[in-house]
């Protein structure tokens, strides 16, 4: 391998890494972002355990304040959650509370601090976007752009999951930092909401463009449905 050879590690969504390439680069930091109900969670959900099933650290960082009992409460109905590697293979953390009187800074701090702690190549932050209503008196772009420098430096590949708002195709804040933009969306066509992915921008990467349909189901969860045809 010479020295501009790209490490990708499998995404776990069926289909997508025959559009990326093989998966994501490893490290990178990634956004997947969407509107609610368009699979933002169950793609983060999906990649950690792919991770866990080949043996690698997952660290999920949720800042909705919702305790592991819900999560797992909602997530049984997928075929691939492993409720055993909850607290082994991939760690869950809660920092909802925190954020309430945190500075930019001190949320950078305690997420360097878990990181540390577990050591993951998988990491998740869901959603990223709630932080911009806990600091209206920073600089909220300045710091996810710290944010991601931080996330860079260590030996992981890390899964932004972004809220859009209406009429919002993605997160602008954010979308110039990170290494790659996943949109999730929703359209409606015939009378039915059909749902669609597609990859804005992946670097290093000869991506396939274009929004491509998808199924969630409870067996797979998130399945390009072009790559089963």
């Amino acid at each position: 391998m010479n020295e501009t050879s790209i490490i990708r590690i499998p995404s776990g969504i069926w289909g997508l890494d025959e559009m990326i390439e093989g998966g994501f680069p490893f490290p990178s930091v990634i956004l997947v972002a969407g509107s609610a109900g368009t699979g933002k969670t169950t793609f983060a959900q999906k990649y950690l355990f792919e991770g866990a099933k080949h043996g690698e650290q997952g660290l999920f960082i949720t800042t909705l304040s919702e305790p592991t009992q819900w999560m797992l409460r909602y997530s049984a109905r997928f075929g691939f959650i492993k409720r055993e590697y909850f607290g082994r293979e991939i760690i869950y953390v809660d920092m909802g509370s925190m954020l309430r009187n945190a500075k930019g800074e001190d949320i950078i701090s305690f997420i360097d601090d878990k990181i540390a702690e577990v050591m993951p190549q998988r990491i998740v932050i869901d959603p990223v976007t709630i932080m911009q209503n806990m600091l209206k008196e920073e600089d909220y772009r300045m710091f996810l752009f710290d944010l991601t420098n931080h996330l860079k430096n260590w030996e992981a590949t890390t899964l932004l999951t972004g809220e859009v708002g209406p009429g919002e195709l993605y997160p602008s804040d954010i979308s110039y930092a990170v290494d790659g933009v996943i949109l999730l969306m929703m359209k409606e066509e015939d009378s039915a909401r059909r749902k669609y992915i597609e990859v804005l921008k992946m670097r290093g990467t000869n991506h396939q463009t274009g929004m491509q349909p998808i199924n969630i189901d409870s067996e797979n969860g998130i399945m390009v449905l072009k790559s089963s045809f």
